[in-house]
């Protein structure tokens, strides 16, 4: 297969609601900021892979709506329902495949012209789960519990990662999120759905991000130093969450072993500097490290705890803020691709971290990560 760099990557800043802005602007906003950060014409665009969702949109065939803002006129386009994260894996494939020379990927989410709790009963069992109001947050809590009850995990480690996550974010100008908090507002904040309370739980957002994808022979030239793809992999779990133990994401341990396999990583703690998850809630960061192969079931909160996940620590771990600080549906997978590739160009601003080479970004769908991909991203 060719080898694929990213050569333009763009986001658009998170806001509770971006009310000048329909999902039109905010798409061509991030276009226009990927070419222009690549240094290209939308005439160099071979293909485009949009990210968008009928529930989240508010309407069918939802991509449509966005076709002329991402520059699509008379070019071959795909359309993905699900995390930006899946989205770039699916751009990938069409420079993998030897079709395409480069791919634009652009994500859209609009969460304050919707409501989540309606939009996320919606993908539980019509008849059984949906009547008994399940949705992202209660879900999510039944698993914040589980992990609690068979992994002995601490909701005060979370709360440290929620400290931890909204400081990084004071270095982000996209972020919706910068906040100095103490372990203990975290824990006094009022509670959403037991365990999780307010300062565990991401915002809704709105936003954009794209990214320009480039096979290695059409790199040449442009403005940016390419980072490449490394590795990737993917995978899913049981839908209903009754069959799933959810304090081990077995899912993600094997999209994990696939990305470290693809990337030749045979030790991902000595080979990969620093991680982008995706923490919607405070216990997803140290549960996802464990599927992840960095620590063993039960102790990602104690690396919160020894500060290895810090910016300064072993491996920092959402340096930009992570899905705590600014969490578009959809938009959130595409940002912490994103925000790999700003670190290793040492474009990261504020939050840049010390001479990073290799990163990983990970991104989820479904409930409770039901299915997750893993990235790893370097700079050779």
């Amino acid at each position: 297969m060719k080898r694929v760099a990213v050569v333009g990557v763009s986001q658009t800043c998170f806001q509770p609601n971006h009310r000048e802005k329909n999902f039109a602007d905010l798409v061509y906003e991030v276009t226009t900021g990927a070419l222009a950060d690549a240094g290209m014409e939308i005439s160099q665009i071979d293909n485009v892979v949009t990210l968008s969702n009928d529930f989240w949109d508010g309407r069918t065939i939802s991509s449509m709506a966005v076709m002329d803002a991402c520059g699509s006129y008379g070019k071959n386009v795909s359309t993905v329902e699900g995390d930006g994260n899946f989205g770039a894996l699916y751009g990938a494939m069409r420079i993998w495949s030897g079709s395409f020379g480069t791919t634009l990927v652009v994500a859209h989410s609009k969460g304050s012209e919707g409501s989540p709790f309606l939009i996320t009963n919606a993908m539980f069992d019509t008849f059984y789960h949906r009547p008994l109001g399940l949705d992202a947050l209660s879900s999510a809590a039944l698993q914040a519990q589980t992990y609690i009850d068979r992994r002995g995990a601490r909701p005060e480690d979370w709360a440290q990662v929620s400290v931890k996550n909204h400081r990084n974010a004071k270095g982000n100008p996209f972020a919706q999120l910068p906040m100095d908090l103490t372990v203990e507002q975290v824990m006094a904040s009022p509670v959403k759905a037991t365990p999780l309370k307010r300062l565990d739980c991401s915002p809704v957002s709105d936003g954009a991000a794209a990214v320009i994808l480039a096979a290695e022979d059409r790199v040449g030239g442009l403005r940016q130093k390419p980072v490449w793809l490394k590795g990737v992999g993917y995978a899913a779990e049981l839908h209903y969450l009754g069959d799933r133990d959810l304090s081990h994401p077995r899912a993600l341990e094997v999209a994990a072993q696939k990305a470290y396999a693809m990337a030749g990583i045979k030790d991902p703690q000595g080979e990969i500097d620093f991680l982008e998850v995706y923490d919607a809630f405070s216990y997803m960061e140290p549960l996802w490290l464990e599927g992840l192969g960095f620590c063993a079931p039960g102790e990602g909160g104690k690396w919160t705890r020894e500060g290895i996940t810090e910016m300064k620590g072993k491996l920092p771990v959402n340096a930009s803020g992570g899905v705590l600080s600014a969490h578009a549906v959809l938009v959130a997978g595409l940002v912490r691709f994103i925000e790999v590739v700003l670190q290793i160009r040492g474009t990261a601003g504020a939050h840049q971290l010390a001479r990073p080479r290799v990163g990983l970004a990970h991104g989820i769908n479904g409930p409770c990560g039901q299915s997750h991909c893993v990235w790893i991203l370097g700079n050779r």
